[in-house]
């Protein structure tokens, strides 16, 4: 599955101009969790998203990328991924996933949050723990990003992550591997594949310029998932409940900037012991 992949490097000026799509991105997410909330429509968010970004004088990522229909991908309980926005209406205690992204002077950014509507309160104990264990996972693998190490580090140290979050909490995850993280710049999807697990091979050594996205998929089951008559919705096969984080990231010498962090992810590489290098 995974190859030889050639790294397609950018230039510190290039990754600035990924930082104003990724800003974009971090900024609407952030808005959308704030205003997330029972009875609500899964396309009442889409079109808040897409207002929201062609008013940042961006253009939606996803909005006819191969024929889908939404700004954003809204996958809500055992859906994992790529949830087309409709008419279907949120409850309190859904567990949504809000995958965004944004084009800006043709250079685009990639982001994904979980949530619980109607917040902690009203979220299961099992809920809560699965976002947070996914979310850790992700922050685990971007801080495996270093020049000079193996792309693929990323996979094992999202993998430990989630062993270690399930050990904790008593549970059973599963690491989604149907869908992996991705290169990203003038296109959404570039070379190279980034597992979310570990494998043997060791994959590409990451160089200075290299701008990724990193996306654990995480269920509080089985992995196995199938899609949907409309050739999107990914669900859970055994209709467990599924937890997605994203960021994009840029690599430097000197260290990490995540692109779609409206601090560029700071306090979270400082406290893996990452070294955060913002370009600005």
């Amino acid at each position: 599955m995974f190859g030889r992949h050639r790294l397609d490097v950018k230039t510190p000026d290039q990754i600035r101009r990924m930082r104003r799509a990724g800003l974009v991105v971090g900024e609407t997410l952030a808005m959308l969790r704030d205003q997330v909330r029972a009875g609500m429509t899964t396309g009442d968010l889409d079109r808040v998203a897409e207002e929201h970004i062609r008013g940042a004088g961006a253009t939606p990522s996803f909005l006819g990328y191969h024929g889908f229909t939404g700004t954003l991908c809204v996958s809500v309980n055992d859906e994992v991924v790529h949830g087309i926005p409709g008419s279907r209406e949120l409850r309190e205690g859904d567990l949504v996933s809000i995958d965004c992204g944004a084009i800006v002077d043709g250079w685009h950014g990639d982001a994904a949050i979980s949530l619980v509507v109607g917040g902690r309160g009203a979220a299961s104990p099992a809920d809560l723990a699965l976002i947070e264990a996914t979310e850790a996972s992700m922050w685990a693998g971007i801080a495996a990003l270093k020049v000079g190490s193996p792309l693929y580090a990323v996979g094992a140290a999202v993998e430990d992550a989630v062993t270690k979050a399930a050990a904790g909490d008593g549970v059973t995850y599963g690491i989604v591997e149907d869908y992996v993280g991705h290169g990203i710049g003038t296109e959404m999807h570039q070379d190279p594949q980034v597992p979310n697990y570990r494998v043997r091979d060791k994959g590409p050594t990451v160089r200075s310029g290299l701008t990724v996205a990193i996306e654990p998929m995480v269920t509080l089951g089985s992995a196995d998932t199938a899609v949907l008559e409309d050739d999107w919705t990914v669900v859970t096969s055994d209709g467990s409940r599924a937890a997605h984080w994203e960021n994009s990231v840029a690599v430097t010498d000197e260290g990490l900037w995540v692109l779609t962090e409206l601090d560029g992810g700071k306090a979270r590489l400082e406290a893996l012991g990452a070294a955060y290098a913002p370009l600005d």
